[in-house]
Order: structure tokens, then sequence, then C-alpha cells
């Protein structure tokens, strides 16, 4: 009896991470590599929770990289061939402050970096602080990396959101209702 080789895992943007370490545990040293902000990838809280609903397109935008630089480098690691070539879309932390962001709006501040450190995630906390905004008002979420799943999940919502980049790395993630 000969043993089955797992077939290959396709991997494209919307890749989930999670189940693409399940199928390939030794690209988590290559996305480590790729970008510091991957070494979140070692905490377990977050991997079994951030890591299972986040995409490889919203995992590049954490990390700062091209998706599609990630992609073939996780296809090269992986040993599979180039496969469909994958368009880079502009995103992440905005220069310019939209409209409708003004500091003395901010009436819900959550700093989630403690909880983050700690092994949790901020998503539901957020979502609740988020469904307590009024009209105009705007909800800041701080956090040590760009949280691309939170950001996707509030504008299915309804949020318009806009995320700026202090000095010191941290994240400020701005929100409001939409419209």
């Amino acid at each position: 009896m000969t043993e089955q080789k797992n077939p290959a895992m396709e991997i494209t943007p919307e890749t989930r991470v999670g189940p693409l370490l399940d199928r390939y545990p030794e690209l988590e040293a290559v996305l480590i590599g790729l970008s510091p902000a991957f070494a979140r990838l070692r905490n377990p809280m977050l991997r079994r929770t951030v890591a299972k609903v986040a995409t490889l397109q919203q995992a590049a935008r954490i990390g700062g990289i091209a998706p599609s630089q990630l992609i073939r480098t996780l296809r090269d690691a992986a040993g599979l061939d180039a496969g469909t070539p994958v368009a880079d879309e502009t995103g992440g932390p905005e220069a310019a402050a939209p409209g409708w962001f003004r500091q003395e709006l901010v009436v819900i501040a959550f700093d989630a970096r403690p909880l983050i450190d700690s092994g949790g995630q901020p998503l539901g906390r957020a979502m609740t602080d988020l469904a307590a905004l009024g009209p105009g008002e705007v909800y800041e979420l701080l956090t040590p990396f760009l949280p691309a799943p939170l950001l996707d999940k509030a504008k299915e919502k309804g949020f318009a959101s806009w995320t700026r980049r202090d000095e010191e790395g941290i994240f400020h993630n701005y929100f409001c209702r939409s419209g």
C-alpha cells in the first residue's frame, strides 16, 4: 500500500492564512521572514482566531508588502507553479484624513494593544463599540499592526474607516458610519 500525499492547495489572495499554514506549516517561517508583523502568527490565540479568517490579501496589507510578492514567494516556497498572476492593489494607511474625520469627533477610543499582546483579539469589542456610534461620531482603535480583517468586517457593516500610522509604529484606526 502506498502512502498518498495531500493534494496541493491553491495559493491565491483569497486563501485564508490559517488553513494555508495547516496544509504547509513550513510557510510560517517564510511569512515571518517577509515581514516582522507576521511574527504574531506564533501567538496561539491569534493563530486560532485571526489567522482562520484573514486572507493573504489582508495579510499583505498587514505586512506592508505587495500581494503579488507575498503570493509568488509562498507559491515558490510550497513548490507550486507560478499560477495566475496577482494584481497589486493600493491600500493600507493613508496619508490624508477623509472629510468625515476630526479628532474632536472621537467619542469612543480603545487601545487594543494590551489585549492583542496577551493573546486576545479585538474584533468582538470593536464591533460592539462601532454599533454604539451615533451619526457623525468617530471611533478610534489603536493596534500594533493594520487590522485588515477588522477593517473589512466594519466596511461590510456599513462603516467608513481611515488608518494612520504614527512615528512609533502604532496604527490609529478611525471609523464612522458611512453615508
